[in-house]
């Protein structure tokens, strides 16, 4: 696989950038460095495939969160946060706006080299899985999930935008509606228990994605919170063409 993945680095610090874009060149990737997100949008639009956005917090000009949430408009690239700022508020505030992990500096480039190898291992797993085992599409309610597109429409047909993360939750609750999961359960099925994810980015991402399937978020229909449980998925899901 890393023979054949790009990443991009998105660092301002000129020593930094330089060792992530060696280590990581060392390790069988192409790096594309960036030093804003004018460079990184540079980088996107040139063509050729971006398997992965290594992204610094403290960028100059436009920060990286804001780079994240632009991003994550148009793009379900997994995602990695890297900054000097490592507190829980920080870490949560970046998986809300879409970052699939979050590493605090300083950092050992060998865990980089791991969480990176992770994000692409769970995004292509994922989609390979839907592809072989899944069908090509799944329905609630009105409501279209594409599992080989990798997109979800709403009862009227408009596409909605979801990051990486939230498909694939949402994708898991397709495939075990109205079950009790719990989010050992979530990080099982979603990870495989990686140590790299926090717990928390579970409660992260089910509350931005019931931002965008929900009607009324103080009392949800589709995703209930199960107190001392987990999370349960109210509605009858069917393959395309069934009745």
């Amino acid at each position: 696989m890393d023979s054949l993945s790009r990443i991009a680095v998105v660092e301002d610090d000129p020593e930094i950038s330089r060792m992530m874009t060696s280590y990581m060149t060392e390790n069988g990737f192409e790096v594309a460095a960036a030093r804003s997100g004018r460079d990184l949008d540079r980088v996107m639009s040139s063509g050729g495939k971006i398997d992965c956005v290594i992204l610094d917090v403290g960028l100059p000009g436009e920060d990286g969160l804001s780079i994240c949430r632009r991003l994550r408009g148009k793009s379900s690239v997994p995602i990695i946060m890297v900054t000097g700022r490592g507190t829980d508020t920080d870490r949560i505030v970046g998986l809300e706006l879409g970052a699939d992990d979050y590493l605090p500096k300083p950092f050992n480039p060998r865990e980089l080299l791991a969480r990176v190898r992770a994000v692409m291992r769970r995004s292509s797993a994922q989609a390979e899985q839907a592809a072989a085992e899944m069908p090509q599409t799944l329905m609630f309610e009105g409501w279209r999930l594409d599992m080989a597109r990798r997109q979800l429409s709403g009862p009227d047909g408009t596409p909605r935008s979801l990051t990486s993360g939230e498909f694939n939750i949402l994708s898991i609750f397709c495939q075990n509606p109205r079950k009790v999961l719990s989010r050992d359960d979530l990080l099982d099925l979603l990870h495989g228990r990686a140590a790299a994810v926090f717990d928390r980015s579970i409660d992260v991402q089910i509350s931005r994605l019931r931002r965008k399937i929900e009607t009324n978020l103080k009392d949800p229909t589709f995703i209930k919170t199960v107190r001392y449980g987990g999370y349960f998925f109210t509605p009858q899901v069917i393959a395309a063409g069934e009745s």
